[in-house]
């Protein structure tokens, strides 16, 4: 099978025998691409994490609702049976009343000072950058393939929010779909002070407290119990909890056993897929919010309905970044 390959996105965009695209470009570079999307009519699917910044979110979820489009966002931790169970026994109250999440996952990104390095010949450097700030190319951003196809660009910040958004995308995200937050998030944000606060702490109007510690994943602590889950792993303490079966008038979480097949089902039904824009949106939120409680070193109060800080109009100004002529838009 022959696939076309084109240097401007738009291009394939413009073509009326595609219906849906699958976009996993650098985290810099997934909003511009997903509103063109949505406005050529393409259904979507976009790599975790959604987005480079809160504000960015938000503007791919006002797009696709304003285009009618099927968008599915790629934390496939939701498709997995074992992340799905863990989720239903802290729903369903079989920890007790829920008191804390631990997740484990890696730090924020950081600025970016490598020397220049000359480009080489089958990159357009630009476009690479496209809306983020112009620098000089260097190896460890943009790797030939055949090198690593894991490169560094995720450690800095002007192109991703580091390991706090690349698991975070994950974890976090198993973290608000147990508590119930796809539509919600916390509402108080602390970075770690070296006294009260040992580590990064995230506060929930409902009593919850969630840091980022260690942990096999993610771990739930109620009164009662604990589920720990990760990718191959799920311990509960009882023991017993194990054996659950959740009851047919229980909470029974969406049910999907492919991330793929299920955006590629929704298609066909219009319907939202297990890991919808909104979805994404709020728990990339989370990851940000973390973000930005270590770049300003202050605890951060946030209204998760209008998306706004309440205590520091400097972490209000950094949740939309500026983008490179002439990739604005609007």
């Amino acid at each position: 099978m022959e696939c076309a390959a084109y240097h401007d996105f738009r291009e394939l965009l413009a073509r009326d025998d595609i219906d849906a695209v699958v976009i996993a470009t650098p985290d810099h570079w997934h909003e511009i691409p997903v509103i063109e999307a949505a406005q050529a009519g393409k259904d979507i699917y976009c790599e975790k994490p959604l987005s480079l910044t809160i504000a960015e979110a938000r503007s791919m979820v006002w797009a696709v609702r304003r285009y009618g489009r099927v968008f599915q966002t790629g934390s496939m931790q939701r498709s997995m049976s074992g992340f799905r169970f863990a989720c239903e026994l802290v729903r369903n109250g079989y920890i007790g009343e829920l008191k804390t999440v631990t997740v484990n996952i890696g730090g924020p990104s950081e600025e970016c000072y490598l020397p220049a390095e000359p480009v080489p010949d089958y990159l357009d450097w630009d476009r690479w950058l496209g809306p983020a700030p112009w620098r000089p190319f260097h190896s460890e951003l943009a790797p030939h393939i055949s090198i690593d196809i894991y490169p560094n660009w995720r450690n800095y910040r002007d192109y991703s929010g580091g390991g706090m958004t690349d698991w975070g995308a994950h974890h976090f995200d198993i973290a608000q779909w147990g508590l119930g937050m796809d539509e919600s998030g916390p509402v108080e944000i602390i970075p770690p002070d070296g006294k009260d606060y040992k580590v990064l702490t995230y506060k929930y109007a409902n009593g919850v407290t969630m840091t980022r510690d260690e942990a096999n994943g993610t771990l739930f602590t109620g009164t009662e119990g604990k589920v720990e889950v990760n990718r191959g792993y799920l311990k509960t303490w009882p023991d017993s909890l194990m054996r659950q079966v959740i009851g047919p008038h229980e909470i029974h979480l969406y049910e999907s056993d492919n991330h793929y097949t299920d955006w590629l089902q929704a298609i066909r039904t219009r319907n939202k897929p297990i890991c919808d824009v909104e979805t994404g949106c709020r728990s990339v939120t989370v990851c940000h919010l973390g973000n930005l409680a270590y770049q300003l070193g202050l605890p951060l109060h946030w209204d998760p309905v209008r998306e706004q800080f309440t205590n520091c109009e400097e972490g209000n100004r950094l949740l939309a970044r500026s983008r490179r002529s002439p990739w604005n838009i609007g």
